[in-house]
């Protein structure tokens, strides 16, 4: 399944919500771009693209059933919604099985195992602190703490160096 397809599916589910639609382009635009500066392998910078598409997957079920979209409400409720969304395709199950992890761990900032988580939590930032005045007023600490990737670093400095 090519990228692309993924990103029409999961605007398909989206239900023409434009926000998460603006949203998760957005966040696959970043994820996109960083991967691409960073070197990433073709493997692994699909792996990150996927993730990026269908990371806030939960947000309309967390929504509804919770009346918010706490980051760990949607890492506790992604899974089943990401197998639903994955099955029948054409997609190897180790990446199927990664973008899982990735996107149950999207807003867990510590133990992070790969590039590709780095770049989806750097990425997802990048466009929350625009979205959000709560991530907004994070930068900092976000800068210290979170970012890593060089091509993160710039793109967060370039965005938000005059909060900083």
């Amino acid at each position: 399944m090519k990228i692309e397809e993924i990103m029409v599916k999961m605007i398909r589910q989206a239900g023409g919500n434009h926000d998460d639609i603006s949203h998760f382009l957005k966040v696959h635009s970043f994820a996109h771009t960083i991967g691409l500066l960073e070197g990433l392998d073709a493997r692994t910078q699909y792996t990150l693209e996927a993730a990026a598409i269908v990371h806030d997957i939960a947000c309309p079920l967390c929504r509804v059933k919770y009346g918010n979209t706490d980051g760990r409400n949607q890492e506790i409720e992604s899974e089943p919604l990401l197998r639903e969304f994955f099955k029948d395709t054409d997609i190897d199950k180790d990446i199927i099985e990664r973008v899982i992890f990735l996107v149950t761990h999207h807003h867990t900032y510590t133990g992070v195992d790969g590039i590709d988580w780095q770049i989806l939590l750097e990425s997802d930032f990048l466009v929350n602190g625009h979205e959000s005045e709560k991530y907004r007023n994070r930068v900092q600490e976000f800068r210290k703490n979170i970012f890593k990737t060089k091509a993160g670093l710039l793109l967060l400095d370039k965005m938000f160096g005059n909060d900083m």
